[in-house]
């Protein structure tokens, strides 16, 4: 999910965030129920306003094991969600609002690059690949919600990569892709300026394997994605069709799942193991996300980058910036 640079009174549009702690939350068992899918679980029981270091444990090992993890009727504040996403590392972003709604309450139309942005948002890809430090983690609170679609749907990349022939392993074995949040809005019909929003960057098209090793569980999984591009050693359209195969085996059932939000539900996923994006839905009725991001380790989410031919220029970072 990348983020628009719309400003919005998310306490507007909050009901439940100033509520008292959540006593039906901790008075239940802790409870882990997975998705009909190779990814995602629900947790119940766990009041991650007041997380203590045994549920901590559970949380995180539960983040490994399932890269989606969905916690209903949480209700955090502020505070408390960028609290919870600094448990898995330091953060990204520490607050935005994904939203098609402007701070004068009006939404968004197809005028504006906000709008584009959001519906680049139903394609499946990987927060912040196209910088050179990406993305560990990502996680949602739903705020206000349309009526109907807007669910948020995961795809697991590492079940994907284990579905593969092993012909299509050995052809993808030693390849790499280039990130960019150009290319993917140039995609859309598009043509963003450098400075335009978040992600149009100078920093260059971050090359990175189309096959990760995770850097905790030290399995293998597509690194892919609607941001990707440009593999080198093989044609523009070479490439494209190469991408778009490997998307079209691994995002398929039972390798995706979704969830149907509810205001204050909480969705938390590992960008280093799924894909993910937002279903359609009315844009004339509000979709508003609390969203924090959390940063990669730079040990293994920072990539040198080539020069990105829709940017100004070219001025690569020597540092993990985020």
């Amino acid at each position: 999910m990348d983020e628009t640079d719309l400003t919005v009174s998310a306490k507007d549009k909050w009901l439940a965030a100033q509520a008292p702690i959540n006593a039906k939350i901790r008075s239940m068992p802790i409870r882990i129920d997975p998705k009909d899918a190779t990814l995602g679980a629900t947790i119940t029981g766990i009041d991650l306003a007041h997380l203590d270091n045994t549920s901590w444990d559970i949380v995180r090992q539960a983040f490994l094991e399932f890269g989606v993890l969905i916690f209903p009727e949480q209700a955090l504040s502020d505070d408390a969600q960028i609290a919870f996403a600094s448990r898995f590392g330091a953060l990204e972003t520490p607050l935005a609002a994904i939203s098609n709604e402007r701070s004068n309450g009006e939404v968004v139309d197809d005028n504006d690059l906000p709008y584009w942005i959001l519906r680049g948002n139903e394609r499946w890809h990987i927060d912040s690949s196209f910088k050179p430090l990406a993305a560990k983690a990502s996680c949602l609170t739903a705020m206000a919600i349309p009526d109907a679609g807007g669910e948020t749907q995961w795809a697991d990349m590492r079940a994907g990569y284990d579905a593969l022939s092993d012909e299509i392993k050995q052809q993808v074995h030693g390849l790499c892709a280039l990130h960019s949040n150009y290319y993917s809005h140039e995609m859309l019909g598009q043509v963003p300026q450098t400075g335009d929003g978040y992600g149009f960057h100078t920093k260059g098209a971050p090359l990175r394997p189309l096959v990760k090793t995770h850097p905790e569980t030290d399995m293998k999984s597509l690194y892919i994605g609607r941001h990707a591009y440009g593999v080198p050693g093989l044609t523009d359209k070479q490439s494209e069709k190469l991408l778009a195969k490997l998307l079209a085996l691994a995002a398929q059932p039972p390798r995706v799942t979704e969830h149907h939000w509810q205001l204050g539900d909480l969705a938390i996923w590992d960008n280093r193991r799924v894909l993910h994006r937002v279903a359609p839905y009315d844009y004339s009725q509000s979709r508003i996300m609390r969203h924090t991001r959390v940063a990669g380790d730079p040990a293994s989410e920072l990539a040198g980058t080539l020069p990105d031919i829709r940017a100004t220029s070219y001025q690569p970072s020597q540092t993990a910036d985020k």
